[in-house]
């Protein structure tokens, strides 16, 4: 796996602290800091995403593929996933994650709690790197609420 991340910033640029990801599959993603009040040449005009935001949605995503995955191949009538994240940071640099949670809402017809409850727990025990990764430094936490559809 590949990426490529680019300073945009400097004279004349949107954001003094702007940055372009392109990935080894041939995606951009832009990121930019947050303002700085008292140096604003230091802080970036809140245009895209921080990349701790893109590192939380990356591991929401990745566990959410892993739960659906999951649950169609146990033959589950999964019609949707969502997954919401929140984190608290530690206070001072370098600023890691310390605890996150992570809350599901999984909609399908006839799908057991039972069978979402194994499909997030097999993806934080086995499965999804990005939140095994970070679970080595923060405490994750996960939910669920399972919606029946007709």
């Amino acid at each position: 796996m590949e990426c490529t991340v680019s300073w945009t910033g400097g004279a004349g640029t949107r954001s003094p602290m702007g940055f372009v990801a392109e990935t080894g599959s041939g995606h951009v993603v832009a990121m930019d800091g947050a303002p700085d009040e008292a140096r604003p040449e230091n802080g970036g005009r809140n245009q895209a995403p921080r990349p701790m935001e893109l590192l939380l949605a990356g591991t929401g995503g990745c566990t959410a593929y892993d739960v659906v995955l999951i649950l169609k191949r146990g033959r589950h009538d999964v019609r949707g996933c969502t997954v919401r994240l929140s984190s608290e940071r530690a206070a001072v640099d370098p600023k890691i994650f310390t605890k996150i949670h992570m809350q599901f809402t999984v909609t399908g017809k006839g799908i057991p709690a039972s069978a979402v409850e194994r499909a997030i727990a097999l993806s934080h025990e086995k499965y999804c790197s990005a939140s095994i990764m970070l679970g080595q430094m923060a405490e994750i936490t996960t939910g669920f609420e399972l919606i029946e559809v007709a």
